[in-house]
């Protein structure tokens, strides 16, 4: 989770630019990006927390064989972010940053878990906790080369 951290470095340097758009990247804005990126890493990490290792059966999944193991990146504009990591209301540099130390708050036990903690993904199956950390550390870079677009 150590690259995971210097991602959130970068997603914090960029706080100060949560209002920059520019919509031949996307229709979202800097902040919009920030504020999915550290929706989906808390809610991703609180459902391991909350998940019974027990239960966990590792399935072969195509997608995410080829997206998390040989591409290790995503294709932009393909997918669409479930309701559920989406940012609602208003988006601020005061809300990203208490945003941003919660989800650092809820890191700092990850290396106590279970290798065995699991998410349900709705493209890639069920993640396990070193699979999990693979795709948040993938889907935060993408959206910092989104956000890096915008701002070029």
């Amino acid at each position: 989770m150590q690259e995971l951290h210097k991602l959130l470095d970068q997603l914090q340097s960029n706080i100060t630019s949560f209002d920059k758009v520019n919509l031949a990247v996307s229709s979202g804005s800097v902040g919009w990006h920030i504020a999915h990126s550290l929706k989906t890493i808390d809610q991703i990490v609180m459902a391991c927390k909350h998940s019974n290792p027990s239960e966990y059966q590792w399935h072969f999944n195509f997608k995410r064989f080829l997206f998390l193991s040989i591409a290790k990146k995503f294709p932009r504009g393909k997918a669409r972010a479930p309701k559920i990591v989406r940012p609602e209301g208003e988006i601020n540099q005061e809300i990203l940053a208490l945003n941003l130390e919660k989800v650092k708050e809820h890191l700092q036990n990850w290396k106590g878990l279970d290798a065995n903690v699991h998410f349900p993904h709705p493209y890639f199956g069920v993640l396990n906790k070193k699979e999990t950390e693979n795709f948040l550390v993938l889907h935060t870079e993408h959206h910092l080369m989104i956000i890096k677009d915008i701002l070029k």
